[in-house]
């Protein structure tokens, strides 16, 4: 080693990250990273790469012994002594937003500087032009560089290999015109650099790219269509369009890149159908079209591709059936068909690899698609497959037993289809196996030990939906440590699974209606303070809990223990849960403990089910140490006293089920600052005062508003109407009085016949479950619920709750005519208006509102006929007309006639399916007659009329303004009180347009 290349000092100031201080005096070549000339002992090469993050840690602890790898601190200029060095890579390391320094700029023998990912920032510094030897130069992967000005690089004469991704390049104008013009220039990566394409045409002849083979410029805006001196690069190898917001058709200047290897133009909006000519690119080894508009089918001429290696049409809408000449394709390693909208069997296809020499297929995914058809039995010959995934198709019959052939494979998802018979013993030959996800099919019978025997690397086992046992030896100990562990309605009981304490890794365990009927082991609770998530709902498990759920080192974000028999008082809850569901059970005593022995400890919990429970007592006032709280369900318990002020201030409160318990009092003013709230179902409760009108202005985002069996009094208020997004009213059996009001017509949502945007399902996400595959695609969903009474019965909607729509004011004192306003409301559902003092008519555009399929009118005094209208109430399936003062014929429509006679007693109705009427003994319906005597007595009336308006004219104005004539103070004080009626009428008629004008 050269005596004047002394240990530069800067590498101590790089290393600040690694626990060494003091450097012995050492040969170079035995420091990791610094590679000497073998000759001249000269350091040649610094390479001192950090890994790279895969984004795959799963907890703070595992990211910090990452970021314990990473170089940082200060770059000094002693790296000059470096007199021979050819090759500098920092690659991957955090210098915190420092600058890259000047000074490398001064390095003449520097060849390779790659600099990526190393967390520094500011202007790239034109020095580094002054390299002319430079042959690669990568600087890209760190988002807070910038360069408005590229003319350096044009001395960079022998530059091969160019990255700048991710570099802010806006304000680079130029850069087109001096990347094209490096002469030796092979790879161009400028991807995320927030590009655009103002070249004029005539500067497009100057656009050289002499020596280019690979250009990647994903992630620009390019303009709407492909640029043509990019279609005019015929020798390009690889070109790489991702996300760069091309539109039309895929250009058919593309045909002459006949030296095309790899294309990956995926992620824009390409709309047509994969042109002919495209399955002419003989050398093409690698396409991607994913996540376009692409349609049609896939032509049998995709045999011509026979370099492929890699296909991925995933993400579009193609149609039809997937040709079988794919399975001609022996060099395809990789197939993605996922997310489309192909039919059809694909047995053929597998036959066709299987017939290969030595076929390679190592993944083949088609998740989303309509296929159908079993799985052949030649699937077994493709030994190289890896990965193997069909989730969601129309897959039929049985998994084939030469599955176990598969050597290779690490990963098979066969999740929802219609797979049956037995789940073969052969998958216990998988030695590879690291992912099996065969959930949601058909599947049945007995699966023993031997289907594990040799799934030492078994990590995610989702089987759940199916229905087959488990039966192993009383002392069987899994040969597997998973993660994910999911055997839902599965047969594990009656007795609690004494292998599953031996799972030490697991972290997401769901067992839910699997038919135990157990207590939980003393032994499997310190593992159950370890999970993620755990589901263990709907089965017969017994015991107390009053001292688990807070445990030192708690840590799942979900818990799910529903639907069981467990009993005693509630336990206190871990900060760290944001889920937990411990509804249907027998839990009683106070919620007080629960919610207020914590102290002022903040916690995470976001959705809180105890609904359905035995609990007492009062709701406690100590909501404000819950912050995060989106759902809350207390319903069906034995909770009295009023509702307390601090659960409605809570911010982000979105879902409130306090539903069929003894609460009493006013509705508290704090509900208005609720203004996130979107289900309110105070229903079935003893609450009193009046309905408040700030209602209708506090939360303008209601959705569904129960209030149904309390004893509200007083009137409807109009502010109500102001809830335009209101889906769900129910107020029946309260003391309401007054009139139906007419702006309730401006419910927007009941008068679209399109479905609510409403969505019954909250998303909550864990940075635990995005980890895995199983979970990544729907976070956790909590769904919503809401009571009705429709149809005569009582109905839990859940999944369908977006789509219903449902009015209730039965069971009040409400008076007057039905408003014929409400005929607008023609995306309603479910309209109850009986058992009020309703008079009048039946309003005669009830046919308008066809989405009706519960109508109840019953027991009130509406009169006349039934409208004929009504007829066109198609998808009607429950009608009330029952005890009114309804005359005449029951209008002729199939929908009618189907009713139950019941729909029709107690009124003065005739026709199926009620007697016929006799046409010789039916009078002229009632409406009718009096419409006769009015007009036969109609010239009597009038004179009577005018007559008696004459007399009580005269007599009212000698008796008000005659007095008047004769006494002055008298005429002053009425005239006031003109004026004062005339105020008061006008700021009456400004409220009330007001209101509707909301």
């Amino acid at each position: 080693m050269g005596a004047r290349d002394t240990f530069p000092s800067w590498l101590s100031e790089v290393w600040t990250r690694h626990a060494i201080t003091n450097f012995p005096h050492i040969q170079y070549s035995n420091w990791t990273g610094v590679v000497c000339d073998n000759f001249t002992g000269h350091v040649r090469e610094i390479r001192l790469r950090s890994p790279s993050y895969e984004g795959s840690y799963e907890n703070d602890a595992e990211y910090e012994a990452y970021l314990r790898y990473q170089l940082g601190g200060k770059l000094n200029p002693s790296l000059l002594d470096l007199k021979h060095l050819q090759y500098l890579d920092l690659s991957n390391n955090d210098f915190d937003g420092a600058h890259i320094p000047s000074f490398i700029g001064s390095i003449a023998t520097l060849r390779y500087l790659n600099l990526s990912g190393a967390g520094f920032s500011g202007t790239i510094p034109p020095q580094l032009g002054n390299v002319t030897t430079m042959r690669y130069l990568d600087l890209g992967s760190n988002d807070r560089l910038l360069c408005g000005n590229l003319q350096w690089l044009s001395r960079l004469v022998l530059l091969q290999h160019l990255d700048m991704s991710r570099v802010n390049l806006s304000k680079a104008l130029d850069w087109l015109q001096v990347t094209s013009n490096l002469p030796s220039l092979v790879e161009l990566h400028l991807s995320g650099c927030e590009l655009e394409y103002v070249v004029s045409p005539s500067s497009t002849n100057k656009i050289n790219f002499t020596s280019l083979d690979v250009l990647d410029l994903s992630g620009n805006n390019l303009g709407s269509s492909v640029p043509g001196w990019i279609l005019s690069l015929n020798h390009l190898v690889s070109l790489d369009l991702i996300y760069c917001l091309f539109e039309g058709p895929l250009p058919s200047g593309l045909q002459n890149m006949t030296s095309l290897r790899v294309l990956d133009w995926s992620f824009n909006y390409f709309n047509s159908t994969i042109p002919n000519w495209l399955y002419s690119l003989s050398h093409l080894e690698s396409l991607i079209l994913s996540g376009n508009r692409l349609h049609g089918a896939v032509s049998i001429a995709i045999e011509n591709l026979t370099s492929l290696v890699s296909l991925d049409l995933s993400n579009n809408q193609l149609q039809g059936s997937i040709p079988t000449s794919l399975g001609k394709l022996c060099k395809l390693k990789t197939i993605d068909l996922s997310y489309n909208e192909f039919s059809g069997e694909v047995a053929d296809i597998f036959v066709g690899f299987s017939r290969c020499e030595s076929n390679k297929l190592e993944t083949f995914h088609s998740r989303w698609n309509y296929l159908r058809g079993h799985l052949p039995y030649e699937l077994g010959q493709l030994t190289s497959l890896a990965n193997f995934n069909l989730y969601s198709n129309s897959f039929s019959g049985p998994i084939p037993a030469s599955i176990g052939r598969l050597s290779s494979l690490i990963s098979l998802d066969l999740s929802n289809n219609k797979f049956n018979g037995t789940l073969p013993e052969s998958v216990g030959r998988l030695g590879k196996f690291e992912s099996l996800y065969i959930s949601d099919n058909l599947l049945e019978g007995v699966v023993s030990d031997v289907h594990f025997a040799s799934l030492t690397k078994l990590r995610d086992l989702d089987a759940g939906g199916n229905n087959l046992t488990l039966n192993t030896s009383e002392n069987w100990v899994p040969p597997f440590q998973v993660e994910i562990l999911m055997l839902n309605s599965w047969t594990l009981g009656p007795q609690f699974p004494l292998w599953l304490p031996s799972q030490m890794k697991l972290n997401y365990l769901g067992i839910a209606n699997t038919r135990i009927s157990d207590s939980i082991p003393t032994l499997f609770w310190s593992n159950l303070s370890k999970l993620k998530y755990a589901n263990l709902s709907h089965n017969q498990i017994y015991g107390e809990i009053s001292s688990i759920l807070n445990v030192e080192g708690f840590s799942p974000a979900t818990i799910d223990l529903s639907s069981n028999l467990f009993n005693g008082s509630l336990a206190l809850v871990s900060p760290n849960l944001t889920w937990l569901d411990l509804s249907n059970n027998s839990f009683s005593g106070s919620i007080y403990h629960m919610l207020c022995d914590k102290g002022e400890e903040s916690n995470r919990l976001s959705y809180l089910n105890i609904g359905h429970n035995r609990l007492s007592g009062k709701i406690p006032d100590c909501w404000k140490h819950w912050q995060s709280l989106v759902i809350i369900k207390l319903e069906n318990n034995n909770l009295e006293g009023s509702i307390p002020s601090s659960i409605l201030r809570l911010p982000n409160l979105k879902s409130l089920h306090l539903r069929h318990n003894n609460l009493t009092g006013e509705l508290p003013q704090t509900l208005r600052n609720c203004s996130s709230l979107s289900v309110i179902d105070l229903g079935e409760n003893k609450l009193t005062g009046t309905i408040p009108p700030w209602m209708g202005n506090a939360m303008l985002g209601l959705i569904v508003l129960d209030l149904r069996s309390n004893n509200f009094l007083g009137k409807l208020p109009y502010e109500l109407c102001l809830l335009s997004s209101l889906q769900i009213l129910d107020v029946a059996h309260n003391n309401l009085f007054g009139h139906v009001p007419r702006c309730f017509a401006n419910f927007s949502v009941m008068t679209n016949t399109r479905n609510s945007s409403y969505s019954s399902y909250f998303r909550f996400y864990s940075p635990f479950l995005m980890n895995y595959s199983v979970f990544r695609d729907i976070g956790f969903n909590a769904q919503d619920n809401a009571f009705l009474v429709t149809k005569g019965r009582d109905v839990e909607y859940r999944t369908t709750l977006g789509l219903v729509t449902s009015m209730d004011l039965s069971g009040n004192n409400l008076s007057g005519e039905i408003p014929e306003e409400l005929t607008k409301l023609v995306g309603l559902w479910s309209l109850n208006l009986s058992g009020n003092h309703l008079t009048g008519r039946i309003p005669r555009n009830i046919g308008d509102m066809r989405q009706l399929e519960s109508l109840d009118l019953s027991l009130n005094q509406l009169s006349g006929v039934i409208p004929p209208s009504m007829s066109s109430l198609t998808f009607l399936s429950h009608l009330n007309l029952s005890f009114n003062n309804l005359t005449g014929t029951i209008p002729s429509n199939t929908q009618l006639q189907s009713m139950n006679e019941s729909s029709f007693y107690g009124n003065n109705l005739c026709g199926p399916p009620l007697a016929s009427c006799n046409p010789d003994k039916i009078l002229p319906p009632k409406v009718d007659r009096q419409a006769n005597e009015e007009e036969e007595g109609e010239g009597f009336s009038e004179a009577l009329f005018f007559a008696s308006m004459a007399l009580g004219f005269a007599v009212g104005f000698w008796i008000v303004l005659g007095p008047i004539q004769f006494k002055r103070s008298w005429r002053i004080t009425y005239f006031r009180v003109l004026e004062d009626i005339w105020h008061k009428l006008c700021d009456f008629i400004f409220e009330f347009r007001y209101i509707f004008r909301r």
